[in-house]
C-alpha cells in the first residue's frame, strides 16, 4: 500500500510539472495548432516531431484534461473546445512555420488531422491554419523587407557615384589628350 501511495504522489508531481511546463509554453509562443493523431504509429510521430523541429516548432501529445488546466488564464484558452478525443498540440514562435509543418505532414499522412488552432487570441479553424501556412515565413518576410529597404539606398549610391565616375573619365581623357599634344 505504501508503494502505491508513493506512485500516486509521483504521478501527481509529474502532472503538475507537465501543466506548469505547458503553461510556460503558452505564455511564450505565438501560435498553437490542435491536431488529431488517432492511429498514428510511433514512426509517424517521430517523423512528425523531426519535421516540426526542422521548422522551429514543437509537437506534444497531451492529455486533454492537463492541457485544459494549462490553458486556463492564457490567451489561448479559446482552443479549449477543440480538445476532444486523441489530440496533440504543436506550437512555435513563428506562426507560419508551425502551420506549414503541420499542413505538409497532413498531406502525407491521412491519420494526422488538423483540427484548428489559435494565433494569439484569434481562434482559427483548419482552413484558417491552411491559409496561414500559405504565407511566407517570418524569415522570408524579413529578407523581403530588408531588400526593399536596401534597394533605394543602393540606387541612391549608384546615382551619386555615376557623376563622379563620368568626371574621372573626362579628366583622364583630357590628360591623355594633353600628353598626345606634348609629344
Amino acid at each position: 500500500m505504501c508503494r502505491r501511495k508513493l506512485e500516486t504522489d509521483v504521478d501527481r508531481i509529474e502532472k503538475r510539472e507537465f501543466v506548469a511546463e505547458l503553461s510556460e509554453v503558452f505564455a511564450e509562443t505565438s501560435m498553437v495548432v490542435v491536431t488529431r493523431n488517432a492511429g498514428m504509429t510511433v514512426a509517424d510521430v517521430t517523423q512528425l516531431r523531426r519535421k516540426m523541429r526542422e521548422a522551429g516548432a514543437s509537437f506534444k501529445v497531451a492529455k486533454n484534461r492537463l492541457a485544459l488546466l494549462a490553458l486556463e488564464g492564457t490567451r489561448f484558452d479559446g482552443i479549449s473546445p477543440l480538445l476532444k478525443g486523441p489530440t496533440a498540440l504543436a506550437w512555435s514562435k513563428d506562426p507560419v512555420a508551425v502551420a506549414k509543418a503541420a499542413i505538409d505532414f497532413a498531406k502525407t499522412n491521412d491519420k494526422f488531422v488538423l483540427v484548428g488552432g489559435a494565433l494569439g487570441t484569434q481562434l482559427l479553424d483548419a482552413n484558417g491554419v491552411k491559409a496561414l501556412s500559405e504565407l511566407p515565413s517570418l524569415d522570408a518576410l524579413r529578407a523581403k523587407l530588408l531588400g526593399l529597404i536596401q534597394a533605394p539606398a543602393t540606387k541612391v549610391a549608384g546615382v551619386l557615384q555615376a557623376p563622379a565616375g563620368q568626371l574621372a573619365r573626362v579628366f583622364a581623357a583630357y590628360a591623355d589628350s594633353k600628353k598626345g599634344e606634348a609629344a
